[in-house]
């Protein structure tokens, strides 16, 4: 399983999300950094286990169109053997494309920051597709959640509400999109993974990857389930 740890980067600090209130974050405390700053978190997650992926939420750009790029940029120069997926609210393909060029990560289309399909289609395969859902409600585009076809090989489906919870992963949203994707595609699960056994039931369910950071930082995912579970993507 592909276990990717989340990074929320707001006003140049990593923050801790609770349950997608925005307005509440806070730069996190946690074990493995002596403060917030991105480069410090990165390398105490990455000191827990060599984690191929990071996904970094920029919370700037996408609520307010001011992309962190700087701090991408030190990131991705800090650890070039770490993949970066990257959201940032862009809704233009070309953009989108510019963007990872320029700064050596991958995007995420995210479907709350989208008006239509058109920027997932022009970005082509290298991005991935984060289906966001705020509550119960999806937020973006009815095209593309209808349209499987648009879908690139790696999907996420970002469960805002139980971001900083411990009410467990959506298994029967999981389970519907997953579906959906088909073979071939990779669905990934944000929000609500609590431990070793939230990965064993993801895992049984054919739940390709896991996005996850509050377990990672209380310590309910340790080394150990780390290297039964991540397979090194």
């Amino acid at each position: 399983m592909r276990i990717v740890p989340v990074i929320d980067l707001m006003d140049g600090h990593v923050v801790r999300a609770r349950h997608g209130d925005r307005a509440s974050y806070r730069p996190i405390e946690t074990p493995l950094a002596r403060g917030s700053a991105p480069e410090d978190v990165a390398a105490g997650l990455l000191a827990l286990h060599p984690f191929r992926t990071l996904y970094v939420a920029d919370l700037d750009g996408i609520l307010r169109g001011a992309r962190a790029d700087a701090v991408i940029d030190r990131l991705v120069a800090r650890f070039p053997d770490v993949v970066f997926w990257v959201d940032n609210g862009l809704a233009d393909g070309a953009a989108l494309a510019a963007w990872a060029d320029a700064h050596g990560a991958r995007p995420i289309v995210g479907t709350e920051s989208q008006t239509s399909a058109a920027a997932l289609v022009a970005a082509g395969p290298a991005a991935v597709l984060s289906i966001d859902f705020k509550g119960e409600a999806y937020a973006g585009p009815e095209e593309i959640l209808a349209d499987a076809g648009c879908w690139p090989d790696d999907v996420v489906v970002m469960t805002l509400g139980r971001v900083g919870g411990r009410a467990g992963p959506d298994f029967a949203r999981l389970a519907a999109i997953a579906g959906r994707a088909g073979p071939g595609r990779r669905v990934h699960a944000a929000g609500g993974v609590r431990g070793a056994d939230d990965l064993a039931a993801l895992a049984e369910a054919g739940i390709a990857g896991a996005l996850v950071a509050t377990a990672l930082h209380d310590g309910t995912l340790d080394t150990a389930a780390l290297a039964r579970f991540a397979d090194g993507r």
